[in-house]
Formats: C-alpha cells, structure tokens, sequence
C-alpha cells in the first residue's frame, strides 16, 4: 500500500500523514523542506529558481526511492509531482524561471518519474485561502506568516489543474473546509472509509 497526500501549504498534509499511518500501521515518510539554495532564491529568486526547483527535484527522488525500498505499506507526505506541476511551474509562470531553465527542469522531472512507482492512492487536500490562512496561523510557524493569499491561490489554481487534467492515478479529493480530520473522529472514520473503498476498487 503506497498512498500520498498532496495539498496546498497548510492543508493539513502532515497532520493526515499521521494519522493515517497510525491507523493503517504504515510507514510515514514527511517531506524533507532542506535546500542549500533557499536563503540564495529569497535574495534572487530569478537566478536561484532553477537550482532551487532540481534541488527539492533531487531530495524527492531521492527520498521516493528510499522509502518505497522500506517497505510495503507507505504514507508520503507531498509528491515528485507537485515539485514540478505546481511549484516549478508556478515560477515558470510568474516569471522567476526562464524558459530553457523550465524546460530542462521539465525534462529532468519526465525521467524521474520513470524511476518511481506511482502512488496506489493520492489523496488531495482541496481548501479554500481562508481555511489554508486559518490553518497556516494556528500551527504558526514564522517563515509561513507573511505568505501572500494570491501567493496561495495561484497555487491552488495549479493543484486544482493537475487533479482534474494531469494526474492520471486514482485520486481521493477531501473537501477540508468542511472536514477537520483532526479535532473530530466522525470525519477521520470518514475518510477511513473512503480510503479503504478506493484502495479495494
């Protein structure tokens, strides 16, 4: 059993990666945030996009790989898949990443993939901005505080693409305004349920 969680930055990808782990006995596997070229791209993000993006690119593969040798039932959170549809071309679109340096990051992305299994079941955290500001202030991490609403809602635009148009694995959208996995175990037994049920199909 291989599932991911994908989501917007505070959607609860973490808290579900948790939990699910515990409930199904799995291995969880949280995504690694470390980059010697973060404190470069907020000085210059035109000239460290690239090298930020393949970075991130490298420690995904790298820990996809790893974790999938580990064993046979696996919780990841965040993908090799949003690396590239979401964030990279996020840049590429606002114009923090040239053209030649996307498409050799695209090409880099295309062999990559080859190399790692697909997830059984992914599992996307769809919010609206004001539950991923509600949520990102309540667990307040500094760096997460000044994070711009259109900053989130460009990039939920490019989640919501890459669900309904790119991805082509078998998906489980949880609707987290209206779900707290969290704090109430009706929900959390819920989305027991639904994972189990999609899993079986």
């Amino acid at each position: 059993m291989y599932i991911a969680i994908a989501g917007n930055i505070g959607s609860g990808k973490t808290s579900l990666t948790e939990i699910l782990a515990k409930r199904f006995g799995a291995t969880a596997h949280f995504e690694n945030v470390e980059n010697p070229y973060i404190s470069d791209f907020y000085e210059d993000m035109n000239r460290w996009s690239f090298h930020l993006q393949i970075c991130f690119l490298g420690n995904r593969i790298e820990q996809s790989i790893k974790a999938l040798q580990e064993g046979d039932k696996l919780i990841q959170d965040r993908t090799i898949y949003e690396d590239a549809y979401i964030f990279a071309k996020n840049l590429y679109e606002m114009g923090l990443m040239n053209t030649r340096d996307f498409e050799t990051y695209m090409k880099v992305f295309g062999l990559s993939t080859g190399l790692i299994q697909k997830p059984d079941l992914l599992i996307y955290l769809k919010a609206s901005v004001p539950t991923l500001k509600n949520q990102i202030r309540r667990r307040g991490r500094s760096y997460e505080m000044s994070i711009d609403e259109d900053y989130l809602a460009r990039l939920n635009e490019k989640y919501n693409d890459w669900i309904e148009n790119i991805y082509d694995g078998k998906v489980l959208v949880l609707d987290i305004d209206n779900c707290d996995f969290v704090n109430n175990p009706d929900d959390a037994n819920r989305i027991f349920a639904q994972i189990e049920q999609k899993l079986a199909e």
